[in-house]
């Protein structure tokens, strides 16, 4: 089977350039490389896969032109508000769609123990979730933080209600029910995450730390010639790299 062609949208931003490299190191073709103010709907015919990481202002165009033609996309945009995404997210399950807030092997891992870890460990194992990216960065949360709360809240039944976007003033006791969020910018960090359970005399820290933007790009590459052929539905890179 030839290897795909990929329209990639976002192409001048430094993941796309990073996929750029990626895709002719794995001997996938791009067939159009798009940036803002391009019309991916000129290109589109030509393509067997789209891949965007480019601003979450146009997923919904795109997503809209990519079920229009029945083409299979690989989203990596983050900073939809959870309202948004869960609109798009039934758009997308009407075309054979990944969507992942990371394409890292180690962050998919990631997220599998931290489901693993919020299972077993209790309510008197406060959670919190700290993430640190590049000062170039203009979401916060990151999308790989958002799932590891998202992860967290799903084990422990708890609602968007119990979430804390960092503390000031006097905010009182922790409360057992609480998860806290903490967004951390500055240099040219790549992307670290912890997920912390913390109890009275000890404490779980899990934490994966990316030096090189190629694990993204390599795992892009890959979600994007796994989904063609694929039937319609919403997939993760749990499912691309049989996590499930």
């Amino acid at each position: 089977m030839s290897a795909p062609r990929i329209l990639l949208n976002g192409a001048k931003g430094r993941m796309g350039q990073v996929i750029t490299a990626t895709a002719a190191e794995f001997g996938v073709p791009i067939s159009a490389a798009l940036d803002v103010g391009d019309k991916p709907a000129d290109h589109i015919a030509g393509c067997d896969v789209i891949i965007d990481f480019s601003s979450h202002h146009v997923t919904r165009s795109l997503l809209e032109l990519a079920i229009q033609h029945q083409k299979p996309i690989v989203i990596g945009t983050t900073g939809h508000s959870a309202e948004t995404k869960a609109e798009l997210l039934k758009l997308a399950a009407q075309v054979p769609c990944v969507w992942s807030g990371n394409y890292s092997v180690g962050v998919n891992l990631l997220f599998a123990l931290t489901r693993r870890a919020a299972a077993i460990l209790g309510s008197d194992y406060d959670a919190e979730v700290l993430e640190m990216h590049h000062r170039f960065k203009k979401d916060a949360p990151s999308g790989t933080a958002a799932r590891l709360l998202e992860i967290i809240l799903e084990e422990r039944k708890l609602g968007a209600d119990a979430v804390r976007h960092g503390r000031e003033g006097i905010t009182g006791e922790r409360t057992p029910t609480e998860v806290g969020m903490h967004a951390i910018r500055g240099g040219d960090v790549i992307g670290d995450h912890t997920v912390m359970f913390a109890a009275l005399g000890e404490r779980l820290e899990l934490t994966h730390k990316a030096t090189d933007r190629g694990i993204f790009a390599r795992g892009s590459v890959r979600a994007a010639q796994w989904i063609v052929g694929k039937s319609p539905g919403v997939y993760d890179m749990q499912d691309v790299l049989g996590l499930k």
